[in-house]
């Protein structure tokens, strides 16, 4: 309990305010006036008191608490953007009430209010009492990006780490973050790394992107666990592809979260990056509109209440909705003396009578900067070239103008609101100056004359190489950027020649810089670009090589077949055979990855006897792996075994782990007949990578230890590989293994009776629009299998639409039986037996000809439900007969399932009731030793058939029971029809 007079004054305050209003005593209004807007609200008088109290009414929130961060220029009303602003704010809420991962991407053109929004925004979560973990970060319009920039921001906020700490200093921060944040030591080892990785604060070469994102990843979450983690991403029509690709995977694989991104960009996003957060379950787009009359009317009026109405018609009439335009507008009329600031809003000091407004917002920044003094208007241009903030000594580098001299100068820009101090103390670009709005940078930058531009640009570029404190390689895209425009600027002058070196050798750089954070598109276009500035054929060469090896890993095959074509077309003609059968090798590479590996094969086999001859290093062991990987699923397997023992040996003696670990995967899947050889080639194949931490190649072998633990019927093993594997995927956040291994328990849930999880789990999973991945194409027929099942045509054709058209044309053997087992699949699923029987005959023998058994299960399965409803059991005769030629000791619990339920169907149709017995018995018990619900069910049915067939319906009613149980479960409404059908037969023969 609270009492005294503080109390009862609130109280008597609190009912004076008028409803939706706030109002204040003279004490409080002291205290937040730094934050908080306050109109006077005149004398009161108040019970208890003896004299009438002034109060003050809360107008509008312009600062965070204790006043930070709060602009000292112009602050517009907000108006106009209530629904948005509610929208934005009810959606933070759900993220945080509901702990799910959320995207709002606000999209607007330049002076729309984006910016406003999220400033308001801010303000809001200031405001609450709960932890909200707010986040900001800028992308930069140098090139085409700097990798993570925005995200290496926000890391650099939350550590507190400044732009000029030293690298001992930095580390020393973002270790404190990190153990704030990440409880579990193991977990600390891991994800600091990876974070000093995207600060450059360690020259670390990340693998593969899930390496770092799934790092990162984590950091957020364990944040996340202790309140809403808010991350804005501004300008992100600038962003680089890998960092909109972190931003997509963060959201889809920590959707569990309640992490809330907000992003603002113009229309352009959409035209750079269509697909960005199209992959996202739960995203909204914002698209801010122009604001209408009344708005603008209530800014205007806001901002100078004094204003003729004429005066501000014209201003409306000029602006279109655009409430930038509007207050620029106030601006200039300060910059002529027109106005003076009368606390937090203006009144007009001077005659404004026919007020000349320019055109367009361009034109009237433009106007502006015209009324400049000269040497203003200088500075302004050259800070423009630095980008959009700036350090005073990185400006005087560029101007020539001493930083004592600059310091005035800066202050009356900042004055007149072109410019602004970054007073936030959390930003690691605290103290710096930026332009208030990009626009101002745009168009003082395109004042410019070329001459005058190439020479700020060098001399930018010259201070990041040497003074201005950076890590050169972090910001290698930035001094490329410089020396490409400097040399744009003039192309043909004396030194255009060493310029464009430079530029090329900084894109080298940021190509390099960008490929070890595993951001291969942004490394590709880096080498693309360097590619244009090329000297000579043998240069060009060897950077369109590295940036089709970068196309590659980004899984851009088609781009990177162009540019390995012409590389190998280049070096050829410049006489260097070795360069051009490596630059053939991994041609060839992209070829297969496109499905083309009779045409790989012609390629890589002369390529790879070239590199032989020489030293051998990792790239030809890899190249000889890959090579074998090749011709076993080309079905060649005595060359593919000598390429993999030629890679092994060289793996071998020089500990290339990774060619090793890639090596005997691949080696134990050519002897799969050779059971325990390949079970233990997998076992050390999965050893290496484990403690080597190579998770691609880890995921690659508990994927095959499952297959092969089917194969050989050790189910209990092949959970436990799968289980294994999906955890790591999941952590890790590779979405292929993911899939895959997710898909595998998707298929045990199928199998275990519980098809509702397996929906559910199938929908959680990170799968492609359309997938070409044999285990992912495998999943979604088994699903298309199962919703046909239930009689649920619509469902059954969404999953079969998530399989590639590839699929159909692949060379790959695995793909072309899959593309059959589909086929047979829609023919049954549309009431087609007659047509489904032969492609499911194909599909098994297929697959058991490729030693690839335990893929035939449901293809037997299928024959032999097919042959029922087709009313000729025989009809299946011939899929059975393929396992005729293993000893029954050679074949799984499944399939010895569907064999003897096949047998047991032929007897029962052909009399032979002796048979049936023993075939029925069998099935019927190997089934429910093996355990499954959907394994035994079918049989249930069939053995019930007989059983009414034969007059004993009282055996067959209990067999009927169960199969109606578990199939009400799985809600397979055609089976239940079946049983149905059985039901009706059994009854009439009763009665």
């Amino acid at each position: 309990m609270v009492a005294g007079d503080l109390v009862n004054t609130a109280s008597r305050i609190q009912s004076a305010a008028e409803p939706g209003s706030v109002l204040v005593g003279e004490a409080t209004k002291r205290a937040s006036e730094a934050a908080i807007v306050y109109e006077d609200a005149g004398s009161h008088e108040l019970k208890g008191k003896a004299e009438s109290v002034r109060l003050w009414r809360a107008s509008r929130v312009v600062g965070s608490r204790r006043g930070e961060v709060r602009s000292i220029g112009l602050e517009a009303p907000f108006v106009g953007r209530d629904r948005e602003f509610r929208l934005v704010k009810d959606l933070f809420h759900a993220t945080a009430d509901d702990k799910r991962a959320s995207l709002v991407a606000v999209v607007g053109v330049a002076g729309i209010g984006k910016s406003r929004l999220a400033w308001e925004f801010e303000k809001y979560l200031d405001g609450l009492v709960e932890n909200v973990w707010w986040h900001r970060g800028r992308c930069l319009s140098y090139g085409d990006g700097v990798a993570y920039w925005a995200l290496a921001e926000m890391v650099r906020m939350r550590a507190r780490i400044a732009e000029d700490d030293s690298s001992e200093e930095a580390i020393a921060k973002l270790r404190g973050t990190i153990e704030e944040h990440v409880a579990d030591a193991d977990e600390r080892e891991w994800v600091e790394p990876r974070l000093q990785h995207i600060l450059g604060l360690t020259d670390r070469v990340a693998s593969d992107g899930e390496d770092l994102h799934s790092a990162w990843r984590l950091f957020f979450e364990r944040m996340a666990e202790t309140g809403p983690v808010v991350l804005l991403f501004e300008d992100l029509h600038w962003a680089d592809t890998a960092l909109l690709d972190f931003i997509e995977y963060l959201l889809d694989w920590s959707r569990s979260h309640p992490i809330y991104v907000l992003t603002l960009s113009r229309p352009e996003l959409g035209e750079r990056h269509p697909t960005f957060g199209t992959r996202v379950r739960s995203s909204t787009a914002l698209t801010l509109e122009p604001l209408g009359d009344e708005a603008m009317e209530s800014l205007l009026s806001g901002l100078v209440p004094g204003l003729s109405d004429e005066v501000r018609a014209t201003i409306r009439e000029r602006a279109d909705g655009v409430p930038l335009y509007a207050v620029e507008t106030v601006r200039m009329l300060l910059d002529r003396g027109l106005l003076e600031r009368e606390g937090d809003a203006f009144r007009v000091s001077g005659a404004i009578e026919a007020l000349e407004v320019p055109e367009t917002l361009h034109a009237l920044i433009a106007a502006r900067l015209d009324g400049l003094e000269p040497q203003q208007r200088h500075v302004l241009e050259d800070a423009a070239v630095l980008g959009k903030t700036f350090t005073q000594q990185g400006l005087a580098a560029v101007s020539g103008v001493a930083e004592v001299e600059l310091e005035p100068i800066l202050d009356s820009l900042v004055r007149k609101e072109l410019l602004t101090i970054q007073t936030d103390p959390r930003s690691p670009e605290r103290g710096q100056y930026g332009f208030l709005q990009a626009l101002v940078q745009r168009v003082a930058y395109d004042t410019l004359a070329r001459r005058d531009r190439k020479a700020r640009h060098l001399a930018a570029a010259r201070f990041l190489e040497g003074e201005a404190g950076f890590d050169q390689d972090e910001i290698a895209e930035v001094i490329a950027a410089h020396y490409f425009d400097a040399h744009a600027a003039d192309p043909q002058a004396e030194d255009a020649d060493v310029i464009k070196a430079r530029a090329r050798d900084w894109l080298c750089r940021a190509g390099e810089r960008a490929a070890a954070l595993a951001a291969p598109e942004d490394a590709g276009r880096a080498f693309d670009r360097a590619a244009e500035l090329a000297d000579g054929d043998e240069e060009r060469a060897r950077m369109l090589e590295r940036a089709g090896e970068m196309r590659i890993w980004a899984n851009d095959s088609s781009a990177a077949e162009g540019r390995l074509s012409e590389a190998r077309a280049l070096f050829e003609s410049a006489g260097l055979p070795h360069d051009s059968a490596r630059a053939t090798a991994r041609l060839s590479l992209a070829l297969w990855a496109l499905g083309r590996g009779a045409e790989a094969l012609e390629l890589l086999e002369p390529a790879l006897e070239v590199l032989a001859g020489d030293e051998p290093d990792e790239n030809v062991a890899f190249l000889a792996a890959e090579a074998g990987r090749i011709h076993h699923f080309q079905g060649n397997d005595e060359t593919a075994v000598e390429r993999i023992e030629l890679a092994l040996e060289m793996a071998e003696r020089h500990d290339y782990v990774r060619v090793l670990s890639e090596a005997l995967n691949t080696k134990a899947i050519i002897m799969q007949g050779r059971r325990h050889e390949s079970r233990a080639l997998l076992k050390e194949a999965l050893a290496i990578a484990l403690e080597h931490d190579l998770v691609p190649q880890a995921l690659r072998a508990y994927n095959n230890l499952s297959v092969g633990a089917v194969t050989a019927d050790r189910y209990e093993e092949w959970r436990m590989c799968t289980e294994e594997g999906f955890d790591l995927a999941r952590n890790r956040g590779d979405r292929q293994f993911a899939t895959q291994l997710g898909m595998g328990l998707v298929g045990d849930m199928l199998l275990g009776g519980d098809w509702d999880a397996a929906f559910a789990l199938a929908d959680e999973l990170p799968l492609e629009a359309q997938t070409a991945v044999s285990g992912h194409v495998w999943g979604a027929i088994m699903l298309a299998r199962a919703a046909y099942a239930r009689d649920d045509r619509d469902l059954a054709e969404t999953w079969l639409a998530r399989i590639s058209p590839e699929v159909a044309t692949s060379s790959d053997v695995q793909m072309q039986n899959l593309d059959v087992w589909q086929g047979g699949i829609v023919a049954l699923g549309e009431r087609r037996p007659a047509d489904s029987i032969p492609l499911f005959l194909d599909a098994a023998e297929r697959t058991i000809e490729q030693s690839m058994m335990g893929h035939a299960v449901p293809s037997l399965e299928d024959a032999a439900t097919a042959a029922t409803d087709l009313g000729d059991a025989s009809a299946a005769l011939p899929v059975a007969a393929l396992l005729d030629r293993f000893d029954r000791s050679q074949l799984t619990r499944q399939l010895q399932v569907a064999r003897a339920r096949i047998y047991a169907n032929v007897a029962a149709e052909r009399g032979e009731h002796d048979r049936a017995a023993e075939e029925y018995a069998l099935a019927l018990a190997t089934a429910r030793n093996f355990g499954k619900p959907a394994n035994i069910a079918p049989v249930l049915v069939d053995y019930a058939r007989w059983l009414v067939q034969t007059g004993r319906e009282e055996e067959a009613a209990p067999l009927l029971e169960e199969a109606r149980s578990a199939f009400e479960r799985m809600k397979a409404t055609r089976w239940l029809e079946r049983i149905d059908e059985l039901s009706v037969r059994a009854e009439a023969v009763v009665t």
